[in-house]
């Protein structure tokens, strides 16, 4: 037998999202249920809605930064109990049994993993729905522990935004006397700035935008460069081991591969077409453009942990879940600062 849970979503790809009732199954053995306390906004959330990845089902319910509170549990679950704070990030569970899943790579899953929307249950094959509703059903394995101390109506964006910075910067070292560099300051890129100078790196960020530099400043960076300023790119020619590339839409590489060091490597987190790349480029410097995508299980709560020590968390403007098509439109124009979170008690109410 299915739950009836308040959420919101769109009833079609042109439709304002709204307050319906969805199904949440009952708990199976290894289920975890919980009270969705805060549900952080993500660029894929409007994209899945619109049915621009050609995966929509609808109602399509969006929603994968989700912070919330244990409320049942399945008799086999032993990781939480009723209570307990957590979180939820952008799957829902994997094989867990190719190598991807048995090296903590679940996002990687070669089945296949299932997304937090957009998605299938692997079981019963129903749509998975998001977190813009007051409640969810989740495999064990795919439930976080939130630490003390991080404030859970900020740490939400942390399982979408966080994680995709958090997964190359780990991957690729960065540290201590590392050059990073960040293109492109939204959502994404901020949060890269933030978490890439509490690792200790010497982080610069490129901005085609000239007000964003004190912005830049302010969030941790040593350095900002105006990308359309060539001297300006003339000057940072060869200075940096990593590259992490947030921009969202297709856009020239090459300048941005000259200003890396011998064997640095320029990763791109966007699911984007991307304009071709000489070869030149790679050989003369045996450079690399390499691509990120979240992080499995086992990152996303080092993250969380670490973010807990060293006080990272996003900046965060919050809203009712009545304002979230506004928040879409603001955050299509890039006006907001830098993540928008849901307090799902206002879906309650």
């Amino acid at each position: 037998m299915s739950v009836a849970t308040k959420a919101y979503g769109a009833s079609d790809a042109d439709a304002d999202l709204a307050e319906l009732t969805i199904e949440r199954r009952e708990l199976r053995d290894n289920d975890v249920a919980i009270r969705i306390d805060y549900c952080g906004v993500c660029h894929s959330d409007l994209h899945f809605a619109r049915n621009d990845w050609g995966n929509a089902s609808y109602p399509a319910v969006p929603g994968h930064e989700i912070v919330g509170t244990v409320t049942a549990i399945g008799p086999e679950v032993s990781r939480h109990k009723i209570g307990d704070l957590v979180a939820v990030g952008c799957m829902v569970d994997s094989c867990q049994a190719c190598v991807n899943c048995q090296d903590d790579h679940e996002e990687y899953c070669l089945k296949g993993q299932t997304g937090t929307y957009g998605g299938r249950d692997r079981i019963d094959g129903s749509p998975t729905k998001g977190g813009y509703s007051d409640a969810i059903v989740v495999r064990e394995e795919f439930v976080l522990r939130m630490p003390e101390g991080l404030d859970p109506a900020k740490a939400g964006p942390l399982l979408c935004a966080g994680i995709t910075m958090w997964s190359p910067l780990r991957h690729w070292n960065v540290g201590e006397g590392t050059k990073l560099c960040v293109v492109g300051m939204g959502g994404l890129g901020h949060m890269a700035v933030k978490l890439g100078a509490a690792l200790g790196a010497d982080v610069t960020v490129f901005t085609t935008s000239p007000e964003k530099v004190q912005d830049a400043r302010d969030l941790g960076a040593t350095d900002v460069v105006i990308s359309k300023d060539k001297d300006a790119m003339k000057a940072v020619r060869g200075k940096f081991d990593v590259i992490i590339d947030c921009v969202p839409v297709a856009h020239d590489l090459h300048p941005y591969m000259d200003s890396l060091k011998t064997a640095g490597t320029l990763v791109i987190v966007g699911a984007i077409e991307m304009l071709g790349v000489h070869g030149g480029k790679l050989i003369m410097g045996r450079k690399a453009v390499a691509g990120s995508l979240i992080g499995g299980l086992k990152d996303t709560q080092e993250l969380l942990d670490f973010c807990a020590r060293e006080n990272v968390l996003p900046d965060c403007e919050m809203i009712d879940i009545a304002e979230i098509n506004t928040a879409w439109e603001r955050m299509q124009k890039g006006d907001v600062k830098y993540r928008f979170v849901i307090d799902m008690e206002s879906l309650r109410n």
